[in-house]
């Protein structure tokens, strides 16, 4: 299936439902769909097929309008996160040579010294307010044919739709590429595993510019509206819950523990809720269990990147269920693999690795991207006899339920033994002051590395860096204990709310030049 079939299959099926809520507007798949097509048109008239079309806002129902329009010109979208800097954000347009540019005014303007230098862009569009050189986006849609645009079915579900770049957390971003076939399947991946009702309302409160877009789609699938925040506000989505009688969202585990603290938890509405959704990355067990109890709904997990088109596991209600009723180490899985994808877990020589044990996780199968826009060498690497190869260093329990060990980068090595950060991280987030914790290597010149975290208190608290290392001693062996603290008011994150680990050591290795 092409991307953009999901929105003119649900327009021709389900033409007044609403599809996508955002503040006071509202567009039903038949508006939104003809919305695209004039979108598509515009793109039509000034790029061509194969182009790169890149999109700089927070999130916008014109960024929506953009994920189906530009697939459905025959082009390939370019999610840029707008959280980067500047010089970051050009870099990635030069990367991915677009020739044209929509964005939001207060993104375009820190922008505008840069855009000189990349040579492919030739046309600049502003959601709101255009500058001198721009075009404006509301007065081109309505120019526009509201006609439909050519088919491209020609091209194969396989042509590219959208490229988005890595989050970085190790090094220079890479333009993943996204064909239809894999953020189709991602979709329904995502609708097989978390269910979608008749009546179901679904709230997005993620960047769009991150493969967690991938929701939108699976809802769109299955033609129920989305509410769409333009940013993650805790209190701001407990009122959307209730005015929209939301019935499904996904957070971060960082967004879960925020909403946990907003004062206007205890007195929201918030029974219409009966699933949340979460991943991105790990969530300490208690707040976990406080979200269960909080929100009284079901709580499920999925694991993916943005490699694979959106999520590849899932860790059901059910598996959750059980950990809160008495088996808490399924509260610490990342679940099963979704039946439409293949998954093997690897040693350093590609062979499998027995029940237990642990190896890098590698995927084969319809959401697998194709791999990295204009990086042959980094494609090639990520890949092992077809097999594409994750990073994610896991074990598989006797149930089949994956654990994630850790990020293949971020083991630690002290004195020649494999510490896991994640599990460093488990143990400081079992101590009631601390709010966030991130375990990292930082250079010895005794032990090659050692065990360092990075902490954020929670407010209120003073703990200090001996009473935080005597407390993971207790629960950890030496070797895995941490030898240094280093406390900060937050962690870095990017817009899925991963911790970004080389950020962390910088500021580590700052911190020790001073001392």
């Amino acid at each position: 299936m092409r991307l953009d079939q999901i929105l003119s299959n649900a327009a021709r099926e389900a033409p007044d439902t609403p599809a996508l809520i955002f503040e006071e507007r509202v567009l039903s798949f038949e508006a939104l769909d003809a919305r695209v097509d004039r979108l598509a048109n515009v793109l039509l008239d000034v790029a061509s097929p194969g182009d790169r079309i890149a999109v700089l806002a927070q999130n916008h129902p014109a960024v929506v309008e953009a994920y189906y329009a530009v697939p459905r010109a025959g082009m390939a979208l370019v999610l840029l996160n707008y959280r980067l800097e500047p010089e970051d954000i050009a870099t990635q347009l030069r990367t991915a040579g677009a020739t044209v540019l929509i964005g939001e005014r207060v993104l375009l303007d820190p922008l505008a010294a840069l855009l000189d230098d990349v040579p492919s862009l030739a046309v600049r569009v502003s959601i709101d307010a255009s500058a001198a050189g721009e075009r404006e986006y509301e007065a081109l849609l309505a120019d526009a044919p509201a006609t439909p645009t050519p088919d491209r079915a020609a091209d194969g579900d396989d042509a590219l739709a959208w490229i988005i770049f890595t989050s970085g957390t190790t090094g220079r971003a890479k333009g993943v590429m996204l064909s239809h076939r894999n953020l189709a399947t991602g979709a329904l991946v995502s609708v097989l595993d978390r269910p979608v009702g008749p009546d179901d309302v679904y709230l997005y409160p993620f960047p769009l510019c991150h493969v967690s877009g991938h929701n939108v789609l699976a809802i769109h699938l299955r033609r129920r509206p989305v509410v769409l925040m333009r940013r993650f506000d805790a209190p701001r989505l407990l009122e959307e819950v209730a005015r929209h009688r939301v019935t499904m969202m996904s957070l971060a585990p960082t967004m879960i523990a925020m909403l946990l603290d907003a004062p206007g938890l205890v007195d929201a509405d918030t029974s219409s809720l009966r699933a949340v959704g979460y991943g991105a990355s790990a969530i300490p067990s208690d707040v976990l269990r406080r979200a269960i109890d909080a929100l009284g709904c079901e709580f499920s997990q999925g694991y993916g990147m943005t490699e694979l088109g959106g999520n590849a596991c899932f860790l059901s209600a059910g598996h959750h269920a059980r950990g809160v009723a008495g088996e808490p180490d399924l509260l610490r899985a990342a679940g099963r693999p979704s039946p439409l994808i293949e998954m093997r877990i690897l040693d350093d020589e590609g062979r499998d690795v027995a029940q237990g044990e642990s190896g890098e996780i590698a995927f084969r199968g319809d959401q697998v991207t194709r791999g990295y826009f204009e990086n042959a060498e980094a494609t090639e690497r990520a890949y092992r006899d077809g097999w594409f190869l994750t990073g994610d260093i896991a074990r598989r329990d006797e149930e089949g339920l994956l654990y994630i060990v850790d990020r293949k980068k971020d083991i630690i090595i002290t004195g020649g033994e494999n510490v896991s950060s994640r599990e460093v991280e488990d143990a400081l987030h079992d101590h009631p002051d601390v709010q966030e914790a991130a375990a990292i290597g930082a250079p010895d010149p005794k032990w090659g590395e050692r065990v360092a975290a990075v902490v954020v208190r929670r407010p209120g608290t003073d703990l200090d860096e001996a009473a935080l290392v005597a407390f993971a001693r207790e629960r950890l062996a030496g070797i895995k204990a941490p030898r240094t603290v280093l406390f900060l008011d937050e962690l870095p994150k990017n817009p899925s709310g991963k911790v970004l680990k080389n950020e962390l050591r910088a500021r580590l290795a700052e911190a020790d030049a001073a001392d």
